[in-house]
């Protein structure tokens, strides 16, 4: 490491866990964290769910910490349009992640003359409420999106996520949406605010290059890149951008806490 790390930020899926099963390192690496009490956060630009949900989540997988530090791509939407429009209203698609993260920091929600469309992931994409939000953008809402993703994991396959839905809307309104979640910058400078870290001295653990690593560069972090989700080691050349560090998971960065 070329850095004093004083404070870590690591992906969720594919770092932690592994289709509900703690990727082994994962609960170690966590209570490392906590017991040396390193400021941490678990970021996530999975939006479906509020932090209490997923905190459930890990700890059914062995991995044991509070909500405060779960840090997810709605919760970062909401924080970032309450800097922007303090108590404005929003047009929501998606689930209680984000509705939740909505309500709490002042928002209301309407389907008449909101000052934002937030596009975030469901698993059942409506038509009706798609078209809604086509003409309320039409009207002059502005466009806001929670991540980038255009696809997301399920047993049966793919399915589309926010990334694809948002390109539809962008087609038939001419509109680009704002993302907020990885790999925007301002996803890890939001976590970095959380926590009181400074980027110089703070880590970001991602399995995902173009997410996780370039986000995690372009917000000025030192970046491990894990080998137990998206990316593989022969993924790695294939980037104009390198991590600091290529390990093969979360394990080999316990003795580094």
């Amino acid at each position: 490491m070329t850095r004093q790390i004083d404070a870590w930020l690591t992906d969720m899926d594919g770092v932690l866990v592994h289709e509900g099963h703690a990727i082994p390192g994962a609960p170690e690496f966590i209570r490392a964290l906590r017991d040396a009490g390193r400021p941490f956060l678990v970021l996530t630009n999975n939006s479906i769910f509020t932090a209490r949900d997923l905190r459930a989540r890990l700890a059914t997988s062995g991995i044991d910490l509070p909500e405060e530090s779960i840090w997810t791509s709605a919760l970062a939407t909401a924080r970032f349009l309450a800097d922007q429009v303090p108590n404005g209203s929003a047009y929501a698609i998606g689930e209680a992640g984000l509705t939740t993260a909505l309500h709490e920091v002042g928002y209301t929600l309407t389907e008449s003359d909101p000052d934002y469309v937030v596009l975030g992931e469901t698993r059942t994409y409506s038509f009706e409420a798609i078209t809604k939000a086509i003409r309320l953008i039409q009207g002059g809402a502005r466009f806001i999106a929670t991540n980038p993703d255009v696809t997301g994991p399920s047993l049966e396959g793919p399915l589309p996520a926010t990334g694809a839905v948002a390109a539809l809307i962008q087609a038939a309104t001419g509109r680009a949406p704002y993302f907020v979640g990885k790999p925007n910058p301002i996803l890890f400078r939001s976590a970095l605010n959380r926590i009181g870290a400074h980027s110089m001295h703070t880590a970001m653990i991602g399995d995902r290059m173009d997410t996780d690593v370039v986000g995690g560069i372009e917000a000025g972090l030192e970046t491990f890149l894990v080998l137990t989700g998206s990316t593989g080691i022969d993924d790695v050349e294939k980037y104009p951008f390198r991590p600091h560090q290529v390990v093969d998971s979360i394990a080999d960065l316990i003795a580094r806490v």
